[in-house]
């Protein structure tokens, strides 16, 4: 049963964890497991709670998994005993706060410099995954309840100043055994040789082998850079969100279990510049790495790469482009412009085969649809058939002044330049003088801010006759755009 895995692979992993860091003698090794399962019972009620529910399958888990090492009772009662005994209600106030066990860790790492809570994240967080796989419905209270418990217990590890490796994206046993289980079945498949042999054959064909992917990048890797983004919490929000479901129904095919078939296609509305590519790039990665898709490419395309000018080119150029995008992402930017036109337009032609092939290929990449809010409504009303297979919508909103600033300095710190205080404020009178309207360019006008700042320093620094280090790179005030609104990117 996979919570038994998980629930065992927790206790094996912290007993040895909490002696070795000050707990009792041999004699008393039984007292610290004992409290380790007690821990991971409490953890596992938890997050069955989570959802206000316990459904048959989720208890009879929890009797599996916690009868033999916890309480022998369990096996008397019926998972309808246990709801009416009400053991699991109220018990998701576990996840509210790191416990004490964890506590006691991180004060061992701070002290010791170990990474021992850098452990207990992994193995309970992975005991959150399985237990939100264990029944056919997976609840966004679920969802939540682990994404709040996985972010206070990262908060607490970084201002700790944890040493050790960030976690890592395979943190279960049963994800560790179905991967190897999969990793022997295709060396059993195709052999050692099988690379060679295709590398050998592409070479006699006179065509050049296809380089080998990067190892795919483990999921909190990518949630830390996705976290790294300035501004956009409601967007990081969502896409933890859906990178929390998916960890779910990656658990339950790995153990045979049904999967709800839920369309993973996206819309992103907002502004330009408001990270949408950024933020679609990672998620291309994070389905890869959860093995939605095996390659985690990002192609980019809008309608001129979508739209021909002749009968029956059209749906040939979607085709060629959703082939770029196969077992990766696809990102239609301004998807609205296909419904624009005349009758003689081909644009619909376009939504029409776009429609087709989302469906056709729903298993082998995922579509996001990009734009002004408004005008993708009429983008996804444009064919019965968009509103079911894009589902979702992720609002990106403009960024503030202050989020732009930083954005500001940010490029500054790549660019190896300084910006005088003046200098910098005067950005921000600039910035605060664009109206926050449609089209309204958010980074890429501040990307715009910048690279004329840089252009003004080097005309006012060439007129130095023997010019300082500092003069090469100290951005002044005449070197900012006067304050004045500009028209809006388009």
């Amino acid at each position: 049963m996979g919570l038994q895995v998980a629930a065992n692979a927790f206790i094996d992993a912290l007993t040895p964890i909490v002696l070795s860091i000050g707990g009792p003698g041999p004699a008393g090794q039984e007292v610290v497991r004992r409290r380790v399962t007690t821990e991971a019972y409490d953890l596992a009620r938890g997050f069955i709670d989570a959802d206000r529910r316990a459904t048959d399958e989720e208890l009879w888990s929890l009797i599996v998994a916690f009868a033999p090492v916890h309480d022998a009772t369990l096996l008397e009662r019926t998972p309808g005993q246990l709801r009416a005994e009400g053991l699991t209600d109220g018990a998701r106030t576990f996840l509210e706060s790191p416990s004490a066990l964890f506590v006691e860790l991180l004060a061992a790492d701070v002290r010791d410099g170990t990474s021992w809570s850098t452990a207990y994240y992994e193995h309970a967080v992975s005991l959150g995954f399985m237990t939100a796989s264990l029944d056919d419905h997976t609840d966004r209270n679920e969802l939540l309840a682990i994404e709040r418990f996985r972010g206070a217990l990262l908060e607490a590890i970084t201002k700790g100043r944890v040493a050790g490796p960030r976690p890592s994206a395979t943190v279960t046993a049963a994800e560790a055994e179905a991967a190897t289980r999969r990793a022997e079945a295709d060396r059993r498949t195709t052999g050692d040789g099988a690379a060679a042999a295709a590398t050998a054959v592409a070479t006699e064909a006179g065509e050049p082998p296809e380089e080998p992917l990067p190892p795919a990048r483990p999921i909190d890797e990518l949630l830390d850079e996705l976290d790294g983004l300035i501004g956009l919490e409601a967007v990081k929000h969502e896409v933890k969100l859906v990178t929390n479901l998916l960890r779910v129904q990656q658990l339950r095919r790995e153990r045979g279990l049904k999967t709800n078939d839920q369309s993973r296609h996206l819309i992103f509305t907002g502004n330009p510049g408001t990270g949408k590519t950024t933020v679609a790039r990672l998620l291309a990665q994070i389905y890869r790495t959860l093995e939605v898709v095996e390659r985690g490419q990002l192609i980019e395309t809008d309608r001129s790469g979508l739209v021909a000018g002749f009968v029956g080119q059209t749906a040939t150029k979607v085709v060629e482009v959703f082939d770029r995008a196969d077992q990766g992402v696809l990102l239609i930017d301004e998807a609205y412009a296909l419904v624009r036109g005349s009758d003689q337009d081909f644009g619909r032609e376009a939504i029409d085969t776009i429609v087709k092939l989302v469906e056709d290929r729903r298993d082998r990449l995922v579509v996001i649809a990009a734009g002004y809010p408004a005008e993708m409504d009429d983008f996804v009303n444009a064919n019965p058939g968009l509103k079911s297979r894009f589902p979702k919508t992720m609002a990106f909103p403009d960024y503030t002044t202050d989020e732009l600033l930083l954005i500001f300095q940010s490029l500054c710190d790549k660019g190896h330049y300084l910006c005088d205080a003046d200098a910098k404020r005067r950005v921000g009178l600039f910035l605060d003088a664009q109206p926050r309207i449609k089209g309204f360019g958010n980074g890429r006008l501040v990307r715009n801010v910048f690279e004329d700042a840089v252009a003004r320093q080097a005309s006012r620094v060439v007129e130095i006759d023997d010019p300082t280090d500092i003069d090469l790179v100290l951005l002044l005030p005449p070197d900012i755009a006067d304050p004045a609104p500009l028209p809006p990117v388009t």
